[in-house]
């Protein structure tokens, strides 16, 4: 149950991440901070290899914002 939950969160955050990145500068703020939260919810319950594929939807995450 707990490993099917953090499925989830980190498919929540990978969409978050893409939907930003498909919205080729026109995310607000707010969808921003969902991406974000969506991450760090991951985080929370990720394995090491899950952590690792975290920092890279946080690295994909900051270059989108700093294209904007």
């Amino acid at each position: 149950m707990a490993q099917q939950q953090n499925n989830n969160l980190m498919q929540r955050a990978r969409n978050a991440v893409n939907q930003l990145t498909n919205a080729q500068g026109n995310a607000n703020q707010q969808e921003q901070q969902a991406a974000q939260n969506a991450i760090q919810a991951a985080k929370n319950q990720a394995s090491a290899e899950e952590q690792q594929q975290l920092q890279q939807l946080e690295q994909q995450l900051r270059q989108q914002q700093q294209l904007q």
